[in-house]
């Protein structure tokens, strides 16, 4: 028992007889910090991305922000990001990486490893999908979904292990409703479907590796594609703004899975949707 806990239990014992105990007085005083920790946020120049490498760098991390597309709005984003973390105190490593392609993934985590020789938090953010019926997909589009949403994901988590294993780190992979719920319009659903349950084999697979691999399930983020989605999907229109998630709640429940206080969690993906799932809109 470390000195507060002696000093506390010391407390209640002469307040016991008196009816004087104040259970909040037990309660430890927590933050979250990752002094000396890395974390790697793919698709993180800009939206929930952005958001959750802030809160990494604000909490004592270094980050490396991912981008798809060297040459376009990401990267100007993606820089001025990085400059914000570093004027932070922390530092930010700025990598162009598509992670559809395996060769591209392995250049993301050799960089990560000669930059750092760590990681320990290992956030599965990026996504890019077409907003049309799947039965209207091109063969180019099914591929590209599949690819970058599905394929694309485990082969960051594949070139991941050595590092994460040496760390005992964790991989948190950002779903959405999508997953659980029906639009016409948004193929990526089944592909976000698709990593909750490798969520759940990977969290057992890597277990004995001390991995812990979790996941999120955002509700509906004001973000650059939810501009696009309110063109397909007319009710959201209806759906009240208390109702919508900001980016940096997303980010909250990122770094709770990656702080110690989440140890007993494993393979599970939490809702964060502000309780939309559980009404109906029509």
């Amino acid at each position: 028992m470390d000195g507060f806990r002696r000093k506390a239990a010391r407390r209640v014992e002469a307040m016991d007889g008196r009816n004087q105990i104040n259970l909040h007085f037990l309660k430890p005083m927590r933050k979250v910090l990752f002094d000396n920790k890395v974390a790697l946020i793919t698709g993180s120049s800009r939206g929930i991305g952005s958001a959750i490498a802030k809160k990494f760098a604000l909490s004592g991390a270094d980050v490396i922000i991912n981008y798809r597309k060297a040459g376009g709005t990401s990267q100007k984003q993606g820089e001025t990001l990085c400059n914000e973390i570093n004027e932070m105190g922390r530092k930010a490593f700025f990598i162009q990486a598509d992670i559809s392609k395996k060769d591209s993934v392995k250049a993301l985590f050799n960089g990560t490893n000669e930059k750092y020789g760590r990681l320990d938090f290992l956030i599965l953010n990026a996504a890019k999908a077409p907003f049309k019926p799947i039965e209207k997909l091109f063969e180019r589009e099914l591929r590209q979904l599949v690819e970058t949403n599905y394929m694309g994901n485990i082969f960051c988590i594949q070139e991941a292990l050595p590092l994460l294993e040496k760390s005992g780190g964790k991989v948190i992979f950002i779903s959405s409703l999508g997953s659980r719920f029906y639009n016409e319009s948004y193929p990526l659903g089944s592909m976000k479907a698709a990593m909750e349950s490798v969520v759940r084999d990977c969290a057992e697979s890597l277990k004995e590796k001390n991995i812990s691999v979790n996941g999120i399930c955002a509700g509906l983020v004001k973000t650059d594609s939810f501009k696009v989605l309110r063109q397909y999907m007319e009710e959201v229109n209806k759906i009240p703004d208390d109702m919508f998630v900001k980016p940096d709640e997303i980010a909250d429940v990122v770094l709770f899975l990656c702080d110690e206080a989440s140890r007993g969690m494993h393979g599970q993906t939490i809702v964060v949707d502000k309780g939309l799932s559980s009404r109906l809109y029509r």
